[in-house]
């Protein structure tokens, strides 16, 4: 390995660092938990924040790796066990530790066993997706513009945003920063007589259905958009620029309920276009089986 490889890999280790991390903070979050309450909280909410950094170096790594044209296969092995860790074992855990904490205080039980088999299911898959995309990773023009099944950095951010979008409702001193509320806390402290406890009560029970249900859509053949080569392929570069530096904005000001929005919407956005389509050829085939007249 040449000096130049060494960026681009450590770049990577950056990311599982970011992984065991997130998982260290939720193991304290329930061993200090006892202590106060608050910080099962903040320790939380600091490791779904480090499953989003992770994504930026993951997004980072390839990038530099390219531009210094030092990509390897050593490099293209150690980014998917860092991403095994980081977005398939990681937010299992992270939802498993919610649900057994929260699940009780909220009224609901369920069985500790069916909770590690939803998050074994999510964990395994994403190992699996990997696993299936290092040995089918052909250079067809294909699989520059569509994934084959879910991202495993999309399921990740759709469960790590969902709890933390849990935490942010559920505590809301969470959005305040340097002594001062943020905008999405404002908006909650101008919301603080709608009742948030019926909704938060569902939030274990989803989670539960959500990591089997994202960990099949990881292993399964549903497309989704290559998002950055949809974006370099657009014919209007000026508009695109001005959209993403909108988003940017939206995401500085609210960046809880826009990652949720986000990666939940891009998760259902691909199995509501897989409808879709199967219905399109469904109701073809069922017009060329009708008999001329």
């Amino acid at each position: 390995m040449t000096r130049i490889h060494l960026l681009p890999n450590l770049i990577t280790l950056g990311n599982a660092f970011c992984g065991l991390l997130a998982l260290a903070y939720a193991i304290d979050a329930l061993a200090l938990s006892g202590r106060d309450a608050s910080i099962f909280y903040r320790k939380l909410e600091l490791a779904c924040f480090l499953i989003f950094l992770a994504m930026v170096l993951d997004a980072m790594d390839g990038l530099v790796a390219r531009l210094t044209q030092s990509s390897s296969e050593l490099g293209a092995q150690l980014d998917s066990f860092s991403d095994a860790l980081t977005f398939g074992v990681v937010p299992a855990m992270l939802a498993k530790v919610l649900i057994e904490h929260e699940g009780p205080q909220l009224g609901y039980q369920g069985s500790p066993r069916l909770h590690y088999l939803a998050a074994a299911a999510f964990a395994l898959m994403a190992i699996l997706r990997l696993a299936r995309f290092n040995l089918e990773n052909e250079p067809d023009d294909d699989a520059h513009t569509h994934f084959k099944g879910l991202p495993s950095p999309a399921a990740a951010g759709a469960v790590a945003s969902t709890i933390w979008l849990y935490l942010v409702l559920r505590r809301p001193e969470l959005e305040v920063d340097a002594g001062v509320m943020t905008p999405f806390g404002k908006l909650m402290s101008w919301m603080e007589h709608l009742n948030w406890a019926p909704l938060l009560s569902h939030v274990p029970l989803v989670l539960a259905l959500m990591l089997p249900a994202l960990g099949l859509l990881l292993v399964s053949r549903v497309r989704y958009a290559h998002f950055v080569s949809f974006l370099v392929r657009d014919r209007h570069p000026f508009f695109v620029l001005v959209a993403i530096v909108f988003c940017g904005f939206l995401l500085y000001l609210a960046p809880v309920p826009v990652l949720f929005a986000t990666f939940n919407g891009f998760a259902l956005a691909g199995v509501i276009r897989a409808l879709v389509a199967w219905m399109a050829a469904r109701n073809a085939a069922l017009r060329g089986r009708q008999p001329v007249r």
